[in-house]
């Protein structure tokens, strides 16, 4: 499952850096797939939907730092453990549990976005 960061967020910052994917933005930040990846042409969503990889995407949040589902991998193929939940001073990036994925399905993406 990806992770997400819940409303406790103390906008410190401390996971952004930290992340493998680039998924994980300030709130009110627009995103983009191309960032820290190696996507430029057409990516598809979770959802289905198809973006450019250069082309800016509405923020998650507005008023703290979240993380985009479609880039995280919980640190999957870089790390033992999720690097934002490992770094939060106040535990606020947890599991989502409405995106629950396997093992394979958070390797494929890594390796989607990290051609």
């Amino acid at each position: 499952m990806a992770i997400y960061i819940t409303d406790e967020c103390i906008n410190c910052g401390a996971c952004e850096p930290e992340c493998p994917n680039n998924a994980i933005y300030e709130g009110g930040v627009e995103w983009k797939i191309a960032d820290g990846t190696n996507i430029t042409e057409m990516y598809t969503l979770e959802d289905g939907s198809q973006v450019k990889g250069d082309v800016d995407q509405e923020p998650v949040s507005d008023e703290f730092y979240y993380i985009v589902p479609d880039k995280c991998t919980e640190c999957v193929g870089f790390h033992e453990e999720p690097q934002c939940a490992a770094v939060c001073p106040v535990d606020c990036c947890l599991p989502d549990p409405e995106r629950e994925e396997t093992e394979e399905q958070l390797l494929a993406r890594k390796e989607a976005l990290h051609l």
